[in-house]
């Protein structure tokens, strides 16, 4: 019996699942509001996100001690541990249930990479737009060596070393991110 599940992720303590129904699950360490419940509590069983109730959510993914989702109006969701503006909410607050990510309200995102502590969302046009911890270049927003590479950016900003490419996939990883152009 049960839902089915047809995508999942892993963090460093937890893990997500979208089911058939497009409804989001959730198990793990909460302690950092990692997973979603409105609590700072562990789950060791899957758990629905009522964050998300009445939406679809068609993708997600899992960085460190945070999450993104992306639901069926092509709209970028965050929750979990705010630590150097992960989170893309304009601060370092933790969120404890999904939020909408405000900055990219005017995009049709179509997919998103959370790595250790930054995150990436392309949208349906093929833009980049990077938030979180940068000291390592991890935000692509550092081309030059006269360019200071930001240790945080708390909103998403466009990658703009990318913006005569149409990109289509992107991957987080703890200190570094990849991109997918349409021409491969």
């Amino acid at each position: 019996g049960g839902e089915r599940a047809v995508s999942l992720a892993v963090g460093a303590k937890h893990s997500i699942a979208i089911t058939t129904s497009g409804a989001l699950w959730s198990w793990g360490d909460g302690k950092l509001g990692t997973i979603g419940h409105d609590e700072y509590t562990d789950s060791m069983e899957p758990t629905k996100i009522a964050g998300f109730a009445g939406r679809r959510v068609v993708a997600a993914s899992a960085g460190d001690a945070h999450n993104l989702a992306i639901t069926a109006d092509a709209s970028a969701w965050s929750w979990g541990r705010g630590y150097s503006g992960r989170l893309g909410h304009g601060g370092g607050e933790d969120q404890l249930r999904p939020k909408r990510i405000e900055a990219l309200v005017a995009q049709r995102i179509i997919a998103v990479a959370a790595g250790g502590d930054h995150c990436l969302a392309v949208t349906a046009d093929g833009k980049v737009y990077s938030w979180g911890r940068g000291e390592c270049g991890q935000l692509g927003h550092g081309k030059r060596s006269s360019e200071r590479i930001p240790d945080t950016e708390p909103l998403p900003r466009r990658i703009m070393s990318l913006r005569k490419q149409r990109v289509i996939a992107v991957a987080a990883g703890g200190f570094h991110s990849l991109a997918v152009t349409a021409d491969g």
